[in-house]
């Protein structure tokens, strides 16, 4: 029995300037299957994902592993040298075909719905206070390390990490400081040190019933000051700033790699919703 992948769609214009296309996953013809394949650039070479993999007639016959290897070709063939793929929780059997397949887990995706309890309140003395125009670039060059250092633990080379770093906040804060529903704060402690700063998208997507999604992009915490609890009280402001203007749902991406926010997150009622599984095509 022969299985190949056929178009299911047209190829598409992606965010950021790649290309998307959904495929049907075909035993001797006839549609078993569908998995989705895109594309986005990251410097001079494209960043690829392979999602929406189902199988709907014949699992457990290796339907599954030959569709996503024939999409990690279209992949090669679209210029990707990297692969992602974001997969459910809930997904054990696409998590093991993954793992199968040599990928690595390398973030997760994590979530909490707001307002069930008292309202976040921040510690005595402690205030939150906007990242204004003339120290975003400061901010700015902090970030970017920050987010090359976290990309490289999880696995990618210095150069992919950079090229990510710039092209994704390129594309989050095309407008700096000023961006349309970004929250930037510092936090500043009761002597006016800065203990950290926050960077928040109020509303990142929408979920399938139409709720907003607010996602937490940083949170970091002054060099010196970690281990004494200033992180949850950045995840405290973020929860804080999302009630104020309605939202009541928000999500995060941790790196696997970094144990000690995992633990940090769990214990503040965030939940594991989607595993982002990698690994180099090129």
């Amino acid at each position: 029995m022969t299985t190949t992948l056929r178009p299911e769609s047209p190829e598409s214009p992606a965010p950021g300037g790649g290309r998307t296309r959904r495929w049907q996953i075909c035993a001797n013809g006839r549609p078993v299957g569908a998995l989705r394949t895109s594309a986005t650039p990251r410097g001079d070479r494209c960043w690829g994902n392979i999602s929406e993999l189902e199988i709907w007639e014949g699992r457990g016959r290796g339907r599954g592993t030959v569709g996503a290897l024939a999409a990690e070709e279209v992949l090669r063939g679209w210029d990707c040298e990297r692969v992602d793929a974001v997969i459910p929780e809930t997904a054990t059997a696409a998590l093991r075909l993954a793992e199968a397949l040599g990928y690595r887990e390398r973030m997760r995706n994590m979530a909490k719905a707001l307002g069930a309890g008292p309202e976040p309140v921040l510690p005595p003395g402690v205030t939150a206070r906007p990242i204004d125009a003339e120290r975003y670039p400061a901010w700015l060059d902090e970030a970017r390390a920050g987010y090359v250092r976290d990309l490289r633990a999880s696995g990618l080379s210095e150069r992919q990490a950079r090229a990510k770093s710039d092209a994704d906040h390129l594309h989050l804060l095309p407008q700096g400081a000023a961006t349309p529903g970004v929250a930037l704060r510092w936090l500043h402690g009761p002597d006016g040190a800065v203990l950290g700063s926050l960077w928040l998208a109020l509303r990142e997507r929408d979920l399938p019933d139409g709720r907003p999604l607010a996602w937490v992009m940083t949170v970091e915490v002054a060099p010196g000051l970690r281990g004494r609890g200033h992180g949850r009280t950045l995840m405290l402001l973020a929860e804080r700033e999302c009630l104020a203007v309605g939202v009541r749902d928000l999500g995060l991406n941790v790196f696997t790699e970094n144990r000690v926010a995992i633990g940090l997150y769990t214990s503040l009622g965030y939940r594991i919703t989607n595993r982002v599984l990698g690994k180099q095509l090129i």
